[in-house]
């Protein structure tokens, strides 16, 4: 296997995790919902099979090791071990076989919980709390176990909540569970296990930063004691699966915490209040000495989720300087993940700085882009955009837990732009039984989408846009500095309607469907910015002026609507050097669900430290000439200097057409959402066109 670009060359040469050899420096690290013993299905564990298919099909995409999504010890539901389930281990072996056919090797990632951690949704907070509901879920769900935590303190997700302090005879139990399943692994010939994870605030993590561990038994205190727990769950699976059975760990460099529930700025100059380099330096040593074979590395923590899951704000390779120096002291492999890019993977790699590259989110959306990449082909690569809608879409604002709907809790690791990753049963492309002619009005991603699901179906289809660009609003979108990959989707999306007999008629405006030659008629033509009924509002940006440049602004902006546009313009004002205000009717910033709470974290992390002025619970009462008249929750009327003003309160479906027979309406124009509703709400319509 040998890439045509040189620069690449690196990536694909073999390294070995103990005895284990790896045919290639590229590892799919592993993401909550891609476990193959399934996820948080009320019917109990059970071996996976669309998680397998996912893996399968990378693994013939030339990918060197897989890593699959945390599986936990004890079932989420009706609490039985994983040991226990012998049928899952059986049919787990019949998969590694095919998975070894493709030269493939994959570690199976075990998980002592989440501890603080655990996102707890507001559907179940309220039966926790109440002494009576937690008793009588026990049985089915026990929350207790699933808060267990080193010490008695406040869940991440809700903070009215105190998490239990977990018992030694709890911890005894976790340890002899590793050693048993991953002896269950190794029989059914898995390659080798992770341990998961002194890593993102998790349980052994939290065990090993003094800030949450606050035991004074033999697992708290000391540094020895404090990392005890993860040092005898490897003891205890080389024990039971030998010395050379090969047990990666899950690490996190530094903690990048200033305090609870607030992380750290890239550069920024701060105290670490978790695991700071020094201890990091000290703790790989020890962990290395313990047995692990491996670090699966990056940064981190829940209370600084961004480095572990680097929304489009993170610079690219945001970990990579941090375990490269981690690297300097132990003898064992090191995996550095963390929005890295393949040409910077490879000099790294080059330059023994890191052994191997970890990949996620990107392998979800295109699972072949290793392919892809080996032949040089990286404009055909479909690209991931971080945005986190479909895979972790983990929201919280203030005063809620996780306000992540069931169906997505139970539905992780399916992707924003690419509806068939983990639901293939739902999502999937059949020839069209009779091939129609297509029309679709509007040819921005929703209507770009349709015309490529409906052009793949073998239907004849036509696609008019008014303008004579491409992208529709996602051109607006995209146009910060910090959506380079936006901007590659959208270039990705106009190279691949070439790809298909798709006609697009540029500079084509229809205001009356019924003048169409079609069978099927798909209107795309998005939504439009809402208007606010104050004094003065005529004088404002709008959102979409202000991103494509249409009209400037000055120094001192304020950005009337604090949701997910209005942040990110105000950010967007700050890397200019200007200095936004952002002005918000709820009582957090992006209080909309379904975001995931690594996005907005950062942007409310970045407006605090940078001393962004935000007025919550704040409505607009005026425009005027240099200052906007502002009301709060209390009625009581002040003045904020502005020199422009930025309208960022959402939009409203402009549909060229209603919905009827043989018109479907898709995207913003049915319901305005993101680019998750717009491309599944495509392929809902068009599947059955």
């Amino acid at each position: 296997m040998h890439t045509t670009d040189e620069k690449y060359a690196a990536l694909f040469t073999p390294w070995k995790i103990g005895n284990v050899e790896i045919k290639n420096r590229i590892v799919m690290c592993p993401m909550g919902g891609t476990s193959l013993f399934g996820w948080f299905e009320l019917t109990g564990c059970h071996f996976d099979k669309e998680a397998a298919k996912l893996f399968l099909e990378r693994a013939n995409n030339n990918v060197g090791l897989i890593i699959p999504g945390i599986a936990p010890l004890r079932d989420t539901f009706w609490g039985k071990w994983l040991w226990q389930n012998p049928k899952m281990f059986a049919d787990l072996k019949v998969f590694m076989e095919e998975i070894h056919k493709t030269g493939t090797k994959l570690f199976i990632q075990l998980t002592a919980g989440m501890g603080r951690s655990w996102a707890i949704t507001e559907l179940v907070a309220p039966l926790h709390k109440n002494k009576l509901t937690r008793a009588l879920i026990k049985p089915i769900i026990d929350t207790s176990h699933e808060l267990a935590s080193p010490s008695p303190q406040k869940s991440r997700w809700a903070h009215d909540i105190e998490c239990p302090e977990m018992t030694v005879e709890q911890i005894h139990e976790i340890i002899e569970a590793f050693a048993k399943t991953a002896r269950l692994c190794k029989e059914a010939g898995v390659d080798g296990v992770e341990v998961h994870a002194v890593h993102e605030g998790y349980l052994l993590d939290q065990f090993s930063i003094e800030f949450f561990n606050k035991r004074t038994d033999e697992y708290g205190g000391s540094f020895e004691n404090r990392y005890r727990f993860a040092a005898e769950v490897v003891k205890a699976i080389k024990e039971s699966c030998g010395a050379d059975y090969p047990v990666s760990l899950r690490y996190s460099v530094e903690s990048k915490m200033k305090g609870f529930c607030e992380g750290a700025m890239p550069g920024e100059q701060y105290t670490e209040v978790g695991r700071n380099m020094e201890e990091s330096e000290r703790a790989v040593r020890y962990l290395q000495a313990a047995g692990y074979d491996m670090l699966n590395a990056d940064n981190g923590t829940y209370d600084s989720w961004y480095w572990a899951h680097p929304p489009m704000y993170m610079p690219e390779n945001c970990n990579l300087e941090d375990v490269a120096h981690i690297k300097e002291f132990v003898d064992i492999p090191v995996v550095c993940a963390g929005r890295m890019d393949a040409e910077t993977g490879a000099r790294a790699v080059a330059e023994g700085r890191i052994d191997a590259v970890g990949v996620a989110r990107q392998f979800l959306t295109d699972p072949e882009w290793v392919t892809k990449l080996i032949e040089n082909r990286l404009e055909d690569i479909k690209p991931c955009i971080c945005c986190h809608s479909g895979c972790f879409n983990f929201s919280s604002s203030k005063g809620h837990a996780n306000t992540q709907d069931l169906t997505d809790t139970m539905g992780l690791a399916r992707c924003a732009l690419n509806p068939e990753t983990m639901q293939s049963k739902k999502y999937h492309l059949e020839p069209a039984g009779k091939p129609k002619k297509i029309a679709i009005i509007g040819g921005g991603i929703g209507g770009m989408e349709a015309a490529l699901v409906c052009a793949r179906r073998g239907h004849a289809v036509t696609l008019y846009e008014k303008s004579d660009k491409l992208g529709g609003v996602f051109i607006a979108a995209s146009a910060p500095s910090f959506k380079e990959k936006d901007r590659a989707l959208i270039a990705w999306y106009r190279r691949e309607l070439t790809r298909y007999p798709i006609q697009v008629q540029m500079n084509t405006e229809i205001t009356d469907v019924h003048t169409l030659d079609a069978d099927e008629i798909i209107v795309a033509t998005g939504a439009k910015a809402k208007k606010i009924p104050v004094k003065g509002a005529r004088t404002a940006v709008e959102a979409v002026e202000y991103l494509l440049g249409e009209k400037t602004v000055g120094e001192n902006v304020v950005v009337i609507g604090g949701g997910l546009t209005g942040c990110e313009i105000a950010y967007d004002l700050c890397l200019q050097g200007k200095k936004p205000v952002i002005v918000e009717m709820q009582d957090d910033l992006i209080t909309t669900k379904g975001i995931c709470l690594a996005n907005t974290s950062y942007l409310r992390d970045y407006f605090k430290t940078n001393g962004v002025p935000v007025y919550l619970e704040t409505a607009l009462s005026e425009i005027l000439d240099g200052s906007v008249s502002l009301k709060d929750k209390d009625g009581n009327i002040f003045s904020v200097p502005a020199d422009s003003v930025i309208l960022s309160v959402g939009y409203t479906p402009a549909p060229v057409a209603a919905k009827g027979k043989h018109i479907h309406v898709i995207g913003d124009a049915a319901s305005v959402g993101n680019l998750r509703t717009v491309i599944w709400g495509a392929w809902d319509v068009c599947m059955k066109l």
